[in-house]
């Protein structure tokens, strides 16, 4: 499907990115959902680049050289042979950077959707999210980013130059709450790919497609008893959790006042746990904080959800 845009003028652009989770336990590179707190950008065509932020890491999304949102914006403009019209931007960013909350996917989306909107591009949604994925190398981020709700994706067609993803959008029956633990440093996503394995044993990638199978029968049925058994992961987490210390900690608190479980967010350092909607109470968020404290670790814990409103949506809305 091509994204309309309605507005001739083409001088202004206004984008709304979810954070989003990636990999979900066992569903690795496979699978991500969008998360409920967003990078918004106005862009305006102007005169010469300029960048207002605020929110959160203001300091990153202000800075104009080696901008990835800009970066983004000019080479897609130029491998499509279009001039980068200057933008003046105004971001308003909830997305911590750097901590698997899928920063650089909103990021990379951004640029290349402002590509498409002020170069006149007639790019369709796959194309957009495949060449997200092509600079992310992983499509699980930028096809939840930009769809919404939970995704299950595959890059294919993929060149040096062009891929485009290959995305199954799926709605969740029910509600799902979720708390996200961010710790104060980030983990580089180039880093925690270098402490995993080169290969696997077969019991280990018969497990993770079980529980990925099982991951996706819970969302589609809403049954939070089913998910919490099919959240073990024996292909990245086992190898990830040193450089992550929250999600060893947190996974003892399984089970325990509407606690599902715990997986690493992406590539972490941040941890998902999945709350039981039958269960869940203010004393969760207590819980957690205090079972950190007793271990000596520290976290900001932001109660989040499910989102079905992707970027798509405020795209091609203008």
């Amino acid at each position: 499907m091509t994204s309309k845009i309605r507005n001739s003028k083409r001088s202004r652009l206004r984008l709304a990115l979810p954070a989003t989770s990636a990999n979900l336990g066992p569903a690795f590179d496979a699978a991500a959902l969008a998360m409920d707190f967003y990078i918004k950008i106005d862009a305006r065509a102007a005169d010469e680049f300029s960048i207002t932020a605020t929110g959160r890491d203001r300091a990153i999304c202000r800075k104009l050289e080696n901008h990835l949102i800009l970066n983004t914006y000019r080479e897609v403009l130029e491998a499509a042979g279009q001039p980068p019209v200057p933008l003046a931007l105004k971001i308003a960013n909830d997305i911590p950077i750097g901590k698997g909350c899928g920063s650089s996917a909103a990021a990379r989306l951004a640029g290349i959707a402002m590509a498409v909107y002020f170069g006149r591009l007639s790019w369709r949604d796959a194309q957009i999210m495949g060449e997200a994925s092509r600079r992310e190398h992983h499509p699980d981020n930028a096809s939840a980013c930009w769809m919404g709700g939970l995704t299950v994706a595959r890059m294919h067609g993929l060149t040096e130059d062009a891929a485009e993803a290959e995305v199954v959008g799926i709605r969740p029956k029910g509600k799902w709450p979720l708390l996200l633990a961010v710790p104060e440093q980030t983990l580089p996503t180039e880093e925690a790919r270098r402490v995993l394995p080169a290969q696997y044993s077969r019991a280990d990638a018969v497990m993770n497609v079980q529980n990925s199978l099982l991951l996706l029968a819970a969302f589609i049925q809403g049954r939070p008893d089913v998910l919490s058994v099919a959240l073990e992961d024996r292909m990245h987490q086992p190898y990830r959790v040193a450089l992550c210390p929250l999600l060893g900690c947190l996974q003892e608190l399984k089970g325990k006042d509407g606690i599902l479980g715990a997986v690493l967010s992406g590539a972490g350092p941040s941890v998902l746990l999945f709350l039981d909607p039958r269960r869940v109470s203010p004393r969760t968020r207590k819980l957690v904080a205090a079972h950190l404290s007793r271990n000596g670790l520290t976290a900001e814990l932001l109660p989040t959800s499910i989102t079905l409103r992707g970027a798509r949506s405020s795209f091609t809305k203008i």
